[in-house]
């Protein structure tokens, strides 16, 4: 379930309540996995009591950086701890809990926030402790994210039953990139040894608003050679991206091997290598 700010003008008391069911409502309210889907998506539930929970040991995508691409959905899995109550009745189907990322200052008035979908499983370490695990999906092609929003996120944690709720933030952080693309292509093939082969390719990035990529300007990137029969490419020279991404440089052959660009990355940006292009030379 995903909150925008641009969307749905978040408040501190709107994400609290949205995953809060008024004890009055306790008789008829969803389960908890339901309340935490249905009263997330449409914001209509009233603040409750604090859930007597605390969120521990996140870890959000293995320790990775998120990489989304311009369209495609990216689920991104979580690990973390509950610790709870021992009065509390976390096996009822009233109860669930969850993590999220949010970027801003507080989990409880996030610039923009991404919440699992689904609170996924626990298991019970201790009668009061909880090991937990969840995937949170992150649409691109939804306008879950803006060029803008490719920072460090930080990871938060979200609990309701039917008489109250909990969200905790400032338990990590992960950086969210925008997937690279890059391409070489060396020709002529085959070429005489001696002559020259020239080098082309294209290093372009995902653009989250418009769902397409686009060429990536004024990048440094690295143009890499391996000898056929070797595992191991090294650097021939480093160019810049054009302004529109693309590239173009020239080596002279000497042996038979693979031509490939490499992009470093940068904070916004994944790395990458484009796919070793085959030259024999005669």
């Amino acid at each position: 379930m995903r909150i925008r700010a641009t969307v749905a003008a978040v408040s501190g008391a709107l994400v609290l309540s949205a995953f809060a069911v008024p004890a009055a409502q306790a008789a008829d309210a969803p389960s908890g996995k339901a309340a935490l889907s249905a009263a997330t998506a449409d914001g209509s539930a009233t603040a409750a009591a604090t859930l007597n929970v605390t969120f521990s040991k996140f870890k959000v995508n293995n320790g990775k950086a998120i990489v989304v691409g311009a369209s495609a959905k990216v689920a991104v899995p979580v690990t973390y701890t509950l610790t709870h109550a021992a009065g509390l009745d976390v096996s009822s189907d009233n109860f669930a809990s969850g993590p999220l990322i949010y970027r801003g200052t507080s989990v409880t008035s996030p610039a923009n926030e991404i919440i699992s979908d689904d609170p996924g499983t626990c298991t019970a370490a201790s009668t009061t402790v909880l090991n937990c695990k969840a995937t949170i999906y992150i649409r691109p092609a939804d306008d879950d994210l803006a060029n803008a929003e490719a920072v460090t996120w930080k990871a938060g944690g979200l609990a309701i039953n039917a008489d109250g709720s909990k969200t905790q933030g400032d338990l990590g952080t992960v950086a969210v990139r925008r997937a690279a693309q890059l391409t070489a292509d060396a020709t002529p093939e085959p070429v005489k040894k001696g002559k020259t082969i020239t080098v082309t390719g294209k290093l372009s990035r995902a653009n989250w608003e418009t769902h397409k990529n686009a060429g990536y300007a004024g990048q440094p990137v690295k143009l890499q050679f391996r000898k056929n029969g070797s595992t191991t490419y090294t650097t021939v020279k480093t160019i810049k991206t054009s302004s529109t991404g693309t590239l173009k440089t020239t080596v002279t052959a000497t042996v038979d091997g693979y031509f490939r660009y490499s992009f470093a990355g940068t904070s916004t940006t994944s790395a990458v290598n484009a796919t070793g292009d085959f030259v024999d030379v005669k």
